[in-house]
């Protein structure tokens, strides 16, 4: 597939923004403690829980988030490099930008997590982390065919089996078993210690997968293809990863597993998440249905920033604040502290939706 000729398209892709804002929103939910709030409330059921990592061997919504994020990052850095290099940027001279990029990314997933200890750590498991990996894998090989990045990004979760079923490291040997991994081991190397909720380092590896398609999404998106073709391979690329990923879980090949990130949960949630961008794409630059895409894009385009601030100075200080405040209020006119603590992250939520309104008003944007 040549999906790299003259580009017809002219304008930002509103689909990616309102994807990004739309995973932000999400995200800034869960610092809030709105999904923990309304799980408090209501005791819990199926819909509730689809907003919680599954505890290990299956899928729900919220172990999407993360491969939204890092297969929409792909596609905006290979739209926006796809720009620059029809202006006459280098590959060599955007690396340059990559590389700061990367590195500012690598520094603060790091960085949170000493907020996240309070005190100085040396952990490898933020999503920020991750992403500076991945973005770095998909960028050196942004400039190879649709069809090499794709095998590459194939032979990534080859080598991700491998390493789980073949390694036998003694203690470390069972490939699917929370603990006694392959991804478990290397984090010993690395850091010396064992995430407690399973999570693993060395996901960058299955997980630069979903950036390098992002690239391929993007290669496709500004590609001279009618949009009625690009929405068919999305959803033909959709179809293909789920169907690939169901099965290999469906007849005990490799269970999916989002802690670990194996290659079942990879070609599953990267299918769901190219059908998800196969829907925006149609809705916001086919149908040109607009209306309330400002929601999210003001979150969007401001994205590291909100990221970092609910991280930090959200968990921190504001959710306490407006608890007193809001929550104070709430409890003196006869307010559960079940239904006071929804309102209080609703509360919140809005308040750092306010904040992005207000930076996107005076064009205030904070970049890596």
């Amino acid at each position: 597939m040549d999906t790299e000729g003259k580009s017809p398209l002219k304008t930002r892709l509103l689909s990616l923004d309102v994807m990004r804002g739309l995973i932000m929103i999400l995200l800034a939910g869960e610092s809030c403690a709105l999904y923990h709030s309304i799980e408090n409330a209501t005791g819990g059921n199926w819909f509730v829980d689809q907003f919680f990592h599954h505890p290990w061997h299956g899928l729900r919504f919220w172990d999407l988030v993360q491969p939204a994020f890092m297969l929409m990052a792909g596609s905006a850095m290979y739209i926006s490099w796809h720009f620059k290099a029809l202006k006459g940027l280098s590959w060599s001279e955007n690396f340059k930008h990559i590389l700061k990029r990367c590195l500012g990314l690598f520094v603060c997933g790091i960085a949170l997590h000493c907020v996240y200890s309070g005190k100085l750590v040396w952990e490898l498991w933020n999503v920020l982390t991750q992403l500076a990996v991945t973005t770095l894998i998909a960028y050196l090989i942004i400039n190879k065919s649709f069809t090499w990045q794709l095998l590459f990004s194939l032979l990534l979760l080859l080598l991700t089996e491998l390493l789980y079923r073949f390694t036998n490291v003694p203690g470390f040997d069972q490939p699917f078993t929370e603990h006694h991994n392959f991804g478990a081991y290397a984090d010993m190397l690395l850091m010396g210690k064992i995430n407690s909720d399973g999570w693993v380092t060395i996901n960058f590896i299955p997980t630069a997968v979903h950036t390098i398609w992002g690239v391929l999404a993007g290669k496709l998106l500004v590609s001279a293809f009618t949009q009625s073709d690009k929405l068919k391979y999305l959803v033909i690329a959709g179809l293909i990863a789920l169907t690939a990923g169901y099965s290999l879980d469906f007849f005990a090949v490799t269970p999916i597993i989002k802690r670990i990130s194996t290659s079942s949960f990879v070609l599953t949630s990267g299918g769901w998440v190219l059908l998800t961008l196969a829907f925006l794409y149609w809705i916001n630059d086919v149908r040109h249905y607009k209306k309330y895409a400002w929601v999210f894009t003001v979150v969007g385009m401001n994205s590291i920033f909100i990221y970092l601030f609910f991280e930090t100075i959200g968990v921190q200080w504001f959710n306490g604040v407006v608890k007193i405040f809001m929550g104070g209020a709430l409890s003196g006119i006869g307010i559960s502290d079940s239904l006071s603590s929804i309102f209080c992250a609703v509360t919140t939520l809005l308040l750092e939706w306010l904040l992005c309104f207000w930076l996107f008003k005076r064009n205030i944007f904070f970049k890596l």
